[in-house]
């Protein structure tokens, strides 16, 4: 298969034993340009909040961030505007358990884990993927057209219903280019 995905702690000669030849990009926060671009980090602005008319985000983390709700913290519109790939994240040590995502900055719905995947991040980091790294995503069906692409992230997990394990972006890139796209809650 053209396109793989592999953990980014992972030593470099490791990598290379179990894909020689492969074409290594990172696309994680800490990537070089232009691929830090592909990270759910990254600032592009204008990403439209799902069940939020006339809102949009920074980021696809800041999207998914801000509809979190915890057992002392509710949705957190702030998340929506940060310009930077730091201070995204919010978290059970501060806020208590997580009991959902809100459906929609404004909804009276909390999602479930699976739910809030399908509702708000695949349709979140698809629209990002469609409107605002066309290019890379281009580029990265040349390149796995020409031979092996090994892209890294933090996790590894394409399975949008393995709820044990956090989802990864690279995955979904990987989906994506391969016109293989997770099904999305009421698509």
């Amino acid at each position: 298969m053209p396109i793989q995905v592999a953990g980014r702690r992972r030593a470099a000669a490791s990598l290379a034993r179990e894909f020689p030849g492969a074409l290594v990009i990172d696309v994680t926060s800490k990537a070089d340009e232009p691929w830090v671009r592909l990270s759910p980090f990254y600032p592009h602005g204008g990403i439209p909040v799902p069940s939020t008319p006339g809102v949009t985000g920074q980021s696809v983390e800041g999207v998914w961030q801000a509809l979190k709700v915890f057992e002392s913290a509710d949705v957190d519109a702030a998340k929506l505007g940060v310009r930077t790939m730091k201070g995204l994240k919010r978290t059970v040590r501060k806020h208590g358990p997580v009991r959902g995502h809100r459906d929609g900055l404004h909804g009276d719905r909390l999602l479930d884990y699976r739910t809030a995947r399908r509702r708000i991040y695949l349709p979140t980091y698809r629209w990002a993927l469609e409107n605002r790294t066309r290019d890379l995503v281009e580029r990265l069906r040349g390149l796995s057209g020409d031979g092996d692409v090994l892209l890294l992230d933090y996790t590894t997990n394409g399975d949008v219903d393995d709820l044990a394990t956090p989802l990864s972006h690279a995955a979904l890139i990987r989906l994506y280019v391969e016109g293989r796209w997770p099904e999305e809650e009421g698509r």
